[in-house]
């Protein structure tokens, strides 16, 4: 099988990229830069990399033609967050979360549509919790994953008669770089071992891949313990 996952740098995204290639899945991930690439290289030697800036998704046009059939699935794992009261939100941060964690998955997933028709395949979006119930402080990044929550949906009607599936997962917090930026916005202390581990909800992306071809699973919930 071959994958395109983005976010592959760190976090669920690492994991899953990890857990594939053990197996001999066939990986192509998603790099800001060309350094960016030899970092990860240095994780997950076999993979292929294409260069592209998610937080600007006009260098994702033409990216479909780097890329071989097929294409049997595509992870959407990258995401960026910034807390703060729509008050004195600036328009950078706004336009930066929706660009990553909005825009760029819809341009990427155009990009790739051909290939994962062709494959029968299946698109992931890895939202949040946020993308279920807004909270103060997060009304950008809940903005962003509410409009990816839009973005599952329709997209999933407009390519059943392709074949391909598309599945949402929602974790709540986890162990990430990310959760321990959010935890020193927050003014809180962070322990990873109180949060979801990323393997764990990598896991769970990992059975939604394997689904066989009679069922889909459009949903998925992982909240800690």
């Amino acid at each position: 099988m071959r994958h395109l996952v983005t976010g592959a740098g760190s976090g669920i995204g690492l994991v899953l990229a990890q857990r594939l290639a053990a197996r001999g899945d066939d990986l192509v991930l998603v790099a800001r830069s060309e350094q960016r690439a030899e970092q990860m290289r240095a994780e997950l030697p076999d993979a292929s990399y294409v260069v592209a800036d998610l937080a600007e998704p006009g260098t994702l046009h033409g990216l479909g033609r780097l890329v071989d059939d097929p294409v049997d699935s595509l992870v959407h794992a990258a995401g960026v967050v910034d807390l703060a009261p729509v008050a004195s939100m600036r328009l950078q941060e706004w336009e930066q979360q929706l660009a990553v964690n909005l825009t760029a998955p819809a341009v990427l997933t155009r990009e790739l549509l051909p290939h994962l028709r062709r494959a029968r395949g299946t698109v992931v979006f890895v939202n949040s919790g946020s993308g279920l119930h807004a909270h103060p402080t997060w009304s950008a990044y809940a903005a962003s994953k509410f409009g990816l929550r839009a973005l599952a949906e329709a997209l999933r009607a407009e390519e059943a008669e392709h074949g391909v599936r598309v599945s949402t997962v929602y974790p709540g917090r986890t162990a990430t770089a990310m959760q321990e930026k959010v935890h020193e916005q927050e003014g809180k202390a962070y322990d990873a071992g109180a949060w979801i581990q990323p393997g764990t909800v990598a896991d769970a992306i990992v059975h939604l891949l394997d689904l066989p071809r009679d069922a889909t699973i459009t949903d998925v919930t992982v909240r800690p313990a």
